[in-house]
């Protein structure tokens, strides 16, 4: 019996949303006794996905990578400004798919303050390219300056406007980014 062969990418958005799971689940596990750790929570989320054979290691270490970045950028912003994380993606939280919403709201809530810390390093590596993958939100390209919704985790394709192949986020209220 042979099993369909997944989509490459379509296969990484899947692990990525997978990742993001097991993080909220960790988290929401931690709570109550020391402060939640995201790094720690990534980290064993990596490990499970290559100890059951969903990902190789080098995935894994890519996806992590990306789920890091997306927090650590999330939480800077609402750091920064005092919005909340809807307006970080910048457009209405009802085109998400609920259950990302509320794993992507669930960990960035428990977890501010160690986001806070990651900020600083986000700052620092805020560019997003073609081929990571990405969260929900609003990617701009560096290039032309034109915006790309991504309603869903998936990857990051060239800009439509231009063909650039680096982003930034930029957020309702902020001057370049």
């Amino acid at each position: 019996m042979s099993e369909e062969k997944k989509d490459p990418l379509d296969r990484m958005v899947e692990a990525y949303e997978t990742m993001l799971e097991r993080v909220d689940a960790l988290l929401k596990k931690a709570e109550g006794s020391t402060l939640p750790n995201l790094r720690q929570s990534i980290d064993s989320a990596r490990e499970k996905a290559v100890e059951l054979d969903e990902l190789s290691r080098e995935e894994a270490d890519k996806i992590a990578q990306y789920l890091e970045r997306d927090m650590a950028d999330a939480a800077s912003f609402m750091a920064r400004t005092g919005k909340e994380f809807r307006d970080w993606m910048r457009f209405e939280a009802e085109l998400i798919e609920g259950r990302l919403l509320e794993l992507f709201i669930g960990v960035a809530d428990r977890t501010v303050v160690e986001l806070e810390q990651l900020a600083e390093r986000a700052r620092e590596a805020s560019t997003y390219h073609t081929g990571e993958l990405t969260g929900p939100g609003v990617l701009v390209c560096t290039q032309c300056g034109k915006e790309m919704h991504l309603r869903k985790p998936g990857h990051i394709t060239p800009c439509d406007g231009c063909g650039g192949v680096s982003f930034r986020r930029e957020h309702d209220g902020e001057e370049g980014g």
